[in-house]
């Protein structure tokens, strides 16, 4: 029980790293310097071990069936972490940024279902890279330039991550049934994507 406690506690932090690069990004005026520092997030998470449901859902066909209970907790932690983050900057001086993640999430709501399904699996295509070269990659420097330039990439390409949409949902204070249905979609488009990278390894190693 109390590894269980402590997991999902690594889940919140997941969360709320991510939060606190979405916070970066949507302050600095240009895209392109905020996607670099929305890196901190996975680089935190990555050194210090916390969980991030776009991270863990790749390796659900590798682990044994009760690792599925286990990557559902972590997006449930990761929804607490970010909304965390989310809800006590709209009660901060900075809360001005919320006005930027409302136009952002309406033009995610405004999208269609398939579309953002597409952006998602992309966008997790991205993450397996970045995390799995991170876990992997037998050079310090290969390791960290896999975070930069996996969250990097789908940050400027539009890609769609659930993780820091719902930070960018709580801090714009935008959630309704149409923004959970449009968060589920998000959440198994990243996992389609997760897992398609292994899925692909596991038939090459088959044939």
């Amino acid at each position: 029980m109390r590894e269980k406690a402590a997991s999902f506690l690594d889940s919140i932090l997941g969360g709320m790293c991510i939060g606190i690069g979405g916070v970066v990004f949507l302050s600095c005026e240009s895209k392109v310097v905020g996607a670099v520092f929305f890196c901190l997030g996975l680089f935190a998470i990555c050194t210090f071990g916390f969980n991030l449901f776009t991270g863990k859902v790749g390796y659900v066909f590798q682990r044994p069936l009760r690792y599925t209970g286990f990557v559902l907790s972590v997006w449930l932690g990761n929804l607490i972490g970010t909304g965390i983050v989310g809800y006590a900057v709209r009660a901060a001086r900075i809360a001005g940024i919320a006005e930027k993640a409302a136009g952002m999430c309406q033009t995610k709501l405004d999208d269609s279902l398939v579309s953002i399904f597409i952006l998602s699996v992309f966008c997790n295509i991205l993450m397996f890279i970045a995390v799995d070269g991170f876990r992997n990659n037998p050079h310090e420097i290969g390791k960290y330039i896999g975070i930069f330039l996996g969250v990097t990439v789908f940050i400027l390409c539009g890609f769609e991550h659930c993780v820091a949409n719902m930070f960018y949902f709580s801090v714009a204070n935008a959630w309704s049934g149409r923004t959970v249905l449009y968060l589920l979609v998000m959440s198994v488009g990243n996992a389609c994507g997760g897992v398609l990278i292994p899925l692909c390894r596991s038939v090459k190693k088959a044939s």
